[in-house]
């Protein structure tokens, strides 16, 4: 005896998309493993992904009064597609692209902080220069400045601008706010910045690199 799922043409059109989504729940699981194994390549991924997406999407918002919820819809069939469910629901947009937004950011972020960097140096020494030796005048501009190295990620831990601020600010401490640095001080911490920006200048990746 033949079962019907449906009793009129709208009901018939609904299983057919449901059982739709379920093959585009599936197929985006393979091709995310396919992806992470290494089995296609990236340009292929993105282009079968992108397909993926844009037809979830469509049938997503076809089926919005029979499927509200599409994890529920995955957990009810027992689909074990978390990849999937990552990217439909969660991401909406393949891998690559993905990463491609993240080293963008990355490398945003990264350019904000050199800059502020040099501005740090540039700081420093033009205030030795006008004569700003107190040390209420000196410790925050060289903790400005060790901070801002400490946030560059590709400055290694004994980068010499960080021991060099970090002993600066050492001795620095141990001194009054009203104090002042002597002129054989005040000539070696400008000698040690000047030392520590041409170190840093050199410790940058270039556009080859």
């Amino acid at each position: 005896m033949e079962v019907k799922l449906w009793n009129d043409k709208h009901e018939r059109v609904m299983y057919d998309n449901l059982a739709d989504l379920f093959a585009i729940i599936k197929a985006t699981e393979k091709l995310e493993k396919a992806y992470v194994r290494d089995i296609i390549s990236a340009s292929e991924y993105e282009k079968e992904c992108q397909k993926l997406i844009a037809q979830f999407k469509t049938l997503s918002s076809t089926l919005k009064d029979a499927v509200p919820n599409v994890e529920r819809f995955h957990d009810t069939y027992k689909m074990d597609c978390p990849a999937a469910l990552n990217r439909l629901v969660t991401s909406g947009v393949p891998a690559t692209v993905e990463h491609r937004a993240a080293a963008a950011m990355s490398t945003a972020s990264s350019a904000a902080v050199v800059a502020e960097c040099v501005q740090n140096f540039i700081t420093a020494m033009d205030s030795l220069k006008l004569n700003m030796v107190a040390v209420d005048q000196v410790h925050p501009v060289l903790s400005d400045l060790s901070s801002s190295l400490n946030k560059l990620s590709i400055l290694p831990v004994d980068f010499e601008g960080k021991t060099k601020m970090s002993e600066w600010l050492s001795r620095l401490s141990k001194m009054g706010a009203a104090d002042e640095l002597t002129e054989q001080q005040a000539r070696q911490l400008h000698f040690d910045l000047d030392s520590s920006y041409n170190s840093f200048m050199a410790a940058l990746p270039t556009d080859g690199s």
